[in-house]
């Protein structure tokens, strides 16, 4: 039995047309949230995953995280459409493997990338949407962050540089945004999506097999936990969820 215990709420959820994100959206439906799916270039699966929702006035909307004025004209859109937003889920991001110990791939160019992407665009869409969470009175951020942020391993050392800065990013704005807004962060391990090229599930069953649970992690595995911070953990702000079969204790 599906409980509906999101009725009435709207939810902006970032990198909504895939992977984790996608997962999220399907979830918060179901629950009863009015969703705004936003995706970058991924508009046909963002339609595609639109047509498959329960109907509740659901949209979707384009945002490119690397471009401020493109934040800044999504952010705007919403505004003009929403006298509130009780949920954001900043689940947009992108990576490249990169081996750690080659670090003239690194470049200038690429790591400017991915800090703009993955930590300065999760943050400009807060602020620009925070006087919308702010009149949802008891509203939540859960920000994607992984358990690379922590251990220093992970596709590249500029990916683990960004996740470290979303865990201390989401501190420092769960003591300035309470009470009317909860900022927590979600950090999985490997997930099966095709977020990271060339880990297939193959490699993640045999990975799974030296974790403490011994399962692969799925996108709806994440998408739970996320439900939780929204539903459940009230109480919560600043807190970081770990979702990864306890491969982080190896």
């Amino acid at each position: 039995m599906i409980i509906r215990e999101l009725i009435g709420k709207t939810a902006f959820i970032t990198g909504g047309s895939n992977g984790i994100g996608a997962a999220t959206v399907r979830m918060m439906a179901e629950a009863g949230a009015r969703i705004i799916i936003g995706f970058n270039t991924g508009e046909d699966r963002a339609k595609a995953l639109l047509s498959e929702l329960p109907e509740n006035s659901h949209s979707i909307q384009q945002v490119t995280l690397e471009s401020s004025t493109s934040v800044k004209q999504a952010c705007n859109a919403i505004k003009g459409t929403h006298d509130k937003l009780d949920i954001l889920v900043n689940s947009a991001g992108f990576t490249k493997p990169i081996p750690h110990n080659d670090l003239d791939a690194l470049d200038d160019e690429f790591m400017d990338h991915m800090l703009i992407a993955n930590v300065r665009g999760p943050f400009s869409v807060i602020r620009e949407l925070r006087p919308l969470l702010q009149a949802g009175g008891d509203s939540v951020i859960v920000n994607l962050s992984s358990v690379s942020g922590f251990k220093g391993s992970g596709s590249s050392i500029a990916y683990v540089a960004c996740k470290a800065a979303i865990d201390t990013m989401s501190l420092a704005l769960a003591r300035v945004l309470g009470p009317e807004i909860r900022v927590n962060c979600v950090s999985p391990g490997a997930v099966a999506t095709d977020f990271v090229a060339g880990r297939d599930r193959k490699k993640l069953e045999k990975a799974s097999e030296s974790s403490p649970l011994r399962k692969v992690v799925d996108p709806e595995d994440v998408a739970l936990a996320i439900m939780a911070y929204v539903t459940h953990l009230k109480h919560s702000t600043g807190a970081r969820m770990i979702v990864d079969s306890g491969n982080f204790l190896k």
